[in-house]
């Protein structure tokens, strides 16, 4: 049987050989479109000495000095199904962002939406050796963490330990070198379609390029758009795409469920399209330009001019009031936010002590989204944009960057590697112990 984490292990060998070199681009392949930042290093070792393990942590430790952005093709849904298509368009923006680096990429970090990404919350536990809790003790308590068969097909894409408790005391972030007897470990594991992971894989080495990680747009769109209190307290992330809409919820500044709506911006521009008998790319710049989801007396008076240049006179000058408009966009807004709060209820969202949601992505631009939402998912909503990082043009520091932003900072920072320590499998003879622990230690 081959390995399933095979993957993973050649990425991130790759991923800290790029470090070290001192560059290393990120992608973000969206559907509607491709945004490629390229990253250099201070630190020729990629260790940046800050405190704590979150996001926050690390963010001096690069800075942009390449960004580009096109058009995306052949995706949908946040998945390739054009793959020339797609290709052509990942290499326009990496020449582009290159070109302004002035530098050459051999290694690139992906994000992605959709591919039917499932969170799986795993439990374990185990005796403590010699009273204090030992890298070993962490070792054999992640190894005894049972992962599910998550069918044939699926990929591993994240994998993390979001709560320790040693005896009675839970809610621990690192338990080593602490008095105990029994250790016990909570880990979030989230798995995605394998073939979504694959195309990804094939088109960037068609770019000429070797990919060095994948990451879920919905978990670094969380990571760029949540505050550390929000990461701390509980908070969802509802990241807008064209093609899906990414839901990732935090709490203990660990991302505890993701999930993908696949419903997005796009689906409002074919709304528009078809209720105004208008092409799609007129539709979108109709949304762009005068879209909104709360009519007010005012909308009725106010008319758009579609023109389009379709050769009818009649037709091309036709012009339709906002308010008609907006009685377009709002129920197809309205479902994909129902759809959101069914997949949060169902996560059990409510019964976080924090109730904020926090909405980004480009879709989250709509004007009038935020009153909604509040409607919908509950009244603590607010709109996100990403955290500053050295170098960010200001062009990409709008909603719509949020998940390429959030992949730099979790590339700068990845909360794998500070559990990355050496662990001697050979002293237990337990063979699925062994093979746990080496995938916990090759993966993570």
């Amino acid at each position: 049987m081959t390995d399933p984490y095979k993957t993973q292990r050649v990425m991130r060998a790759m991923r800290r050989a790029a470090i070290q070199r001192g560059v290393i681009a990120v992608l973000d392949i969206g559907t509607a479109k491709v945004a490629c930042l390229v990253l250099r290093f201070d630190r020729p070792d990629g260790v940046v000495e800050t405190e704590g393990v979150g996001p926050m942590a690390g963010q001096s430790g690069f800075r942009v000095i390449g960004a580009a952005t096109t058009r995306s093709r052949g995706v949908r849904f946040g998945e390739i199904c054009a793959m020339q298509e797609t290709e052509r368009a990942v290499r326009t923006a990496l020449q582009a962002a290159q070109k302004m680096a002035q530098v050459r990429v051999d290694h690139v970090i992906a994000c992605f939406s959709g591919a039917e990404p499932r969170s799986y919350g795993l439990a374990g536990e185990t005796e403590v050796h010699n009273a204090v809790v030992s890298e070993e003790d962490i070792a054999r308590v992640l190894a005894a963490c049972d992962v599910p068969d998550f069918g044939a097909g699926r990929e591993v894409l994240h994998a993390q330990p979001v709560n320790f408790a040693l005896d009675y005391r839970s809610g621990l972030s690192d338990p080593r070198g602490q008095n105990g007897s029994r250790l016990a470990c909570d880990m979030h594991l989230l798995t995605v379609e394998l073939q979504a992971v694959q195309d990804i894989v094939h088109c960037v080495r068609r770019c000429d390029l070797e990919l060095a990680g994948v990451a879920s747009s919905a978990y670094v769109a969380g990571v760029a758009s949540l505050v550390e209190d929000e990461q701390e307290l509980g908070a969802a992330c509802i990241d807008l795409g064209a093609g899906a809409t990414g839901i990732s919820v935090f709490m203990k500044k660990h991302m505890i469920y993701a999930d993908s709506v696949r419903m997005g911006g796009d689906l409002v521009s074919a709304d528009i399209s078809k209720g105004l008998q208008v092409p799609m790319a007129t539709a979108e710049r109709i949304k762009t330009f005068y879209g909104g989801v709360v009519a007010t007396g005012m909308d009725d008076r106010e008319m758009i001019e579609i023109g389009s240049d379709s050769g009818d006179w009649e037709k091309d000058r036709r012009t339709v009031s906002r308010a008609e408009l907006i009685g377009i966009m709002r129920p197809r807004v309205e479902e994909i936010f129902e759809e959101v709060r069914a997949r949060l209820d169902a996560a059990g969202f409510e019964h976080l002590p924090s109730q904020q949601i926090v909405l980004t992505g480009g879709g989250s631009q709509i004007p009038g989204l935020d009153g909604l939402a509040a409607r919908i998912l509950g009244p603590q909503v607010r709109l996100g944009r990403p955290l500053r990082v050295q170098g960010l043009p200001q062009a990409a520091t709008g909603p719509g960057f949020a998940s390429v932003v959030g992949l730099c900072l979790a590339t700068a920072r990845p909360q794998d590697e500070w559990w990355d320590f050496e662990v001697p499998a050979e002293r237990y003879p337990a063979r699925s112990l062994r093979k746990a622990l080496r995938w916990f230690r090759d993966n993570w």
